[in-house]
């Protein structure tokens, strides 16, 4: 018997689903999934890493429970978002035969939650997939609300559907084997919801810090609290029409400098959002928005994260202003040319600021970057 610690429900009418959170339930996934999809055969995509860790507890879970499968193994890393090998998931998922009525397993973090969901979105013109997120950041954030996508040399997740998941399963035990600095990036998309509109969530975060990244009870109530959180908006906002967009605080930076260092182990996409969102509480201050005190505030908690949250943390050397400038602008935020940005009044007070001025934004990575 599975045990689910948290369980929270995205009600999208006839596309709701349910997020489980609980240790071991990859291990549980087989009568999990015959139970809920019964008769369905599953084509896992993964990446190398994950399936050396994690793909044979999988496999043992769906033998045991007689579900038919395949595996496709991709590579592991940012770059495996593109084209050429959502190109290669698509076509390993023809080739075993997978019927529209048959579903795509996502077991990775986030650049395999996204590839997969869009390889579900495009085969056969629609299959189901089931999220079974092994990173941190996938499991409070990229694994829920139906973002699915590849990167393009013009921008990140330019390309892409929203396509909602048929069920969320996020496994505990897969972070006890996370590097430190890969969860350390995941804990930057928890901060998040604290900076967005949940100062007393921000609080919460500044007194069990440790004790989640020790892998205590607190753990597991940051993660289903981001992802009710996140259900909320997802049912409020389900394409990103207006109040979704809060959910890319710190992206617009934290975007253009991944491009920058070639979505590379350089930054990680959760490194690049920590710094995103010290520089947007910074510009805000810049614009008399907010109080200088609240970026101090939110840069040192990232800090004691192990998170970098300057420009100068980043190794090697930017491109310049006007490189980062041509990022920015690709940003799917943009409207008619006119530059947005998630801006905030302090802690918790997060907002959607239109037609920003372009100059303004270049002044002031001139000054981020001297310093």
């Amino acid at each position: 018997m599975a045990e689910i610690s948290h369980q929270v429900h995205v009600a999208l009418g006839a596309r709701a689903y349910d997020i489980l959170v609980g240790p071991r339930l990859i291990d549980e996934a087989g009568s999990i999934l015959a139970e809920r999809f019964p008769g369905r055969r599953f084509g896992i995509i993964t990446d190398e890493n994950v399936a050396r860790t994690h793909l044979p507890r999988l496999l043992a879970a769906l033998d045991g429970a007689g579900i038919d499968h395949a595996e496709i193994v991709l590579p592991a890393g940012e770059s495996t978002k593109s084209w050429a090998f959502l190109g290669q998931a698509v076509e390993a998922l023809l080739a075993a035969r997978l019927e529209r009525g048959d579903l795509v397993i996502a077991l990775g973090g986030g650049v395999i939650g996204d590839l997969a969901g869009c390889a579900a979105a495009l085969v056969r013109r629609g299959m189901g997939f089931v999220q079974m997120p092994t990173s941190l950041l996938a499991q409070v954030d990229s694994s829920v609300g139906g973002k699915t996508g590849i990167n393009s040399p013009h921008g990140k997740n330019l390309i892409g559907a929203f396509h909602q998941p048929k069920l969320v399963l996020a496994d505990l035990s897969t972070l006890d084997t996370l590097p430190a600095r890969q969860f350390a990036a995941g804990y930057a998309e928890v901060v998040k919801y604290g900076l967005i509109d949940d100062a007393a969530f921000f609080e919460w975060l500044e007194a069990n810090r440790e004790e989640i990244f020790a892998g205590g009870p607190a753990r597991g109530e940051a993660i289903a609290r981001c992802c009710a959180h996140k259900a909320r908006v997802v049912i409020e906002d389900e394409t990103e029409q207006g109040a979704r967009a809060l959910l890319n605080l710190g992206h617009t930076f934290g975007h253009a400098l991944e491009k920058d260092t070639g979505y590379s182990d350089r930054l990680l996409h959760g490194e690049g959002v920590a710094i995103g969102m010290v520089l947007a509480h910074r510009f805000s201050t810049r614009l008399r928005l907010a109080p200088g005190q609240d970026g101090a505030r939110v840069a040192a908690h990232l800090r004691q994260a192990g998170l970098p949250t300057m420009l100068g943390d980043i190794p090697g050397t930017l491109g310049a202003t006007e490189t980062l400038m041509a990022a920015i602008a690709q940003d799917k935020k943009v409207s008619r040319g006119a530059l947005t940005f998630i801006l905030t009044r302090g802690i918790g007070q997060a907002f959607i600021e239109k037609n920003v001025e372009a100059a303004q934004v270049s002044d002031f990575l001139d000054e981020a970057r001297a310093g």
